[in-house]
């Protein structure tokens, strides 16, 4: 695979500090993927990251929900809503991108679960359906293909990636460039998901400028 060319696009997601080692919802080794990341995007010819970034008192905050505790779930209006600790909260160190990216190609941030009420696991939409306007920022792009990277595999990166696949593009996943949660088997549920919706998973060595 080639990714240098103008139809290919690195998509990073979600590597703030409060998924690393000693973030409120950290990943376990999620820091371990920064390295790989930076070797990845020097190859891109685009590179797109995501940034979480909730309010205080975010709907998916499990604080947000008394007697509710993390990783349970509630009903929300869009369906069932994993609670998570708070996290990434805008204009915190822990919503912060990780300052070891070196992405100097980087081109577009997209800020996703801002919504005060909707969560945002997807880089292309909204838990509620609402569109984030990458697909169309690709798209304007000439860019068919997307490789992602980033956290957590089984949540956010998948999302992601199921996403992409529906909107047409060509998806790949670099494993080793991804962690995940892994909570009740949802990273077994992930990748049955991605294998079903078309996904292609690779390790970075695979990838040849």
């Amino acid at each position: 695979m080639t990714p240098t060319d103008e139809t290919a696009a690195l998509l990073v997601i979600d590597v703030q500090n409060d998924f690393l080692p000693g973030g409120s919802l950290a990943v376990a080794d999620g820091d371990a993927i920064v390295p790989v990341v930076n070797q990845l995007a020097a190859r891109f010819a685009n590179v797109v990251l995501t940034q979480d970034w909730h309010t205080p008192g975010h709907v998916s905050f499990a604080s947000s929900h008394p007697g509710k505790r993390p990783f349970e779930t509630t009903g929300l209006a869009y369906g069932r809503q994993v609670l998570w600790p708070d996290h990434c909260v805008q204009g915190t160190r822990g919503a912060e991108l990780a300052a070891r990216l070196e992405l100097p190609r980087a081109q577009l941030i997209i800020r996703k679960g801002f919504h005060p009420q909707s969560d945002s696991y997807s880089a292309f939409a909204e838990a509620d359906g609402t569109t984030t306007g990458l697909a169309a920022y690709l798209r304007a792009r000439g860019i068919s293909r997307v490789f992602l990277a980033g956290l957590a595999t089984d949540f956010c990166v998948a999302w992601s990636a199921l996403d992409a696949r529906k909107a047409g593009f060509e998806t790949v996943v670099i494993e080793d460039a991804c962690r995940a949660i892994d909570a009740d088997g949802s990273l077994a549920r992930a990748l049955a998901d991605m294998a079903s919706a078309g996904v292609a998973r690779v390790a970075a060595a695979d990838l040849t400028a």
